[in-house]
């Protein structure tokens, strides 16, 4: 009895997941697609690498400021080494503290793609939501970040549908 009911148990559970209807997309093409996306990515990007330029060029101060230092010790009384040494590490914990502030987790850049890039996604999630709620899709899995498809029929791929609402 108990196999009998393991087995209309897989039977039940294999129908329903039969019975899914399902598309995929591809969002990573979506976005790409979205003209707004593209610019925002482009703001970002400079920004970033003017940040970056602003962090390199104050490591380098740096480091010239170290390398005058270790230059100059030797002629230096001992106080003067250990305030030379002090203003260097504070400056280097300065730079560091900036450099945080500014890619860290919770930093400008990420603030500044969350202001950019979010209210994009929401739009482009919400036609996706909308175009499988209305055509009667119950599961959407999204190829781009989905590793683990191998294959799928090119009919259950509805990326252009969705470019189109996005658009």
């Amino acid at each position: 009895m108990k196999k009998l009911g393991f087995l209309l148990g897989f039977l039940l559970i294999g129908y329903v997941a039969a019975a899914q209807n399902y598309m995929v997309v591809d969002s990573e093409k979506v976005f790409k697609a979205i003209g707004e996306y593209n610019t925002a990515l482009t703001t970002i990007e400079a920004e970033g690498e003017r940040y970056q330029k602003q962090v390199d060029d104050a490591f380098a101060q740096l480091e010239q400021t170290f390398n005058t230092y270790q230059s100059r010790k030797g002629s230096m009384s001992a106080s003067d080494r250990a305030a030379t040494e002090q203003r260097i590490v504070e400056r280097e914990n300065e730079i560091t503290k900036f450099q945080q502030d500014t890619f860290g987790e919770e930093g400008t850049m990420t603030r500044r793609r969350v202001e950019l890039i979010k209210p994009i996604e929401d739009r482009v999630f919400a036609a996706i939501r909308k175009y499988a709620t209305d055509n009667g899709y119950d599961v959407v899995l999204d190829v781009a970040s989905n590793p683990t498809v191998l294959y799928y029929n090119p009919r259950v791929d509805h990326t252009d549908a969705v470019i189109a609402i996005v658009r």
